[in-house]
């Protein structure tokens, strides 16, 4: 199986070619550069869209993920940021920054950063342990320089991941809380 993976549900966007569980090529950058990552790993590869089996994107995908499987006619797997960035080690306590003074931690569930207690022992990583760095520390957990790539949910993690391949509209997006938009009613 030939599959493209990737994330884009924090700060830096990474995407990912895998063929039958080998990584072929792996791209962290700016969410606005995701395709122009995506084209160059494919090029990379010397492969074409046409060629995927697969696409593997986090939870939830946005339209930019449907719209691809569909037009390949390929199925798609969700997987969770939390869980691609806690991938591997039980120790690694994925923090990922939710905005509106909230992080998102594993269950999945929104927290106050002041309210987060990380086990002992523990790495927080992600974005939001990141910023909330004094906090996770002053509880005892270790947080790694920001520069470190345990900060990055990598992609190919979410397609080592990823099972129950199926239609794009079957993978839905999970919300944790009430969306910041309300409506007017008048």
């Amino acid at each position: 199986m030939l599959i493209l993976a990737f994330d884009t549900a924090t700060d830096l966007a990474t995407s990912a070619l895998v063929a039958d569980g080998v990584l072929l090529g792996e791209r962290t950058t700016r969410p606005q550069a995701l395709l122009a990552d995506v084209d160059a790993l494919l090029a990379a590869a010397g492969v074409a869209p046409s060629d995927l089996s697969g696409i593997v994107v986090g939870t939830g995908p946005g339209s930019f993920a449907r719209g691809l499987a569909l037009s390949l006619e390929i199925p798609v797997a969700g997987v969770s940021t939390l869980a691609a960035l806690a991938a591997g080690d039980d120790l690694v306590f994925p923090v990922i920054d939710a905005r509106r003074g909230e992080v998102f931690v594993l269950g999945p569930v929104a927290a106050r950063p002041e309210d987060v207690r990380a086990p002992p022992g523990s790495v927080c990583v992600g974005d939001g342990a990141r910023r909330y760095r004094d906090l996770l520390t002053a509880g005892g957990a270790e947080v790694p320089p920001d520069d470190s790539p345990l900060h990055v949910p990598r992609a190919f993690l979410h397609a080592s991941l990823a099972t129950g391949f199926g239609p794009a509209d079957a993978v839905l997006p999970v919300y944790v809380r009430e969306p910041d938009a309300r409506r007017w009613v008048a």
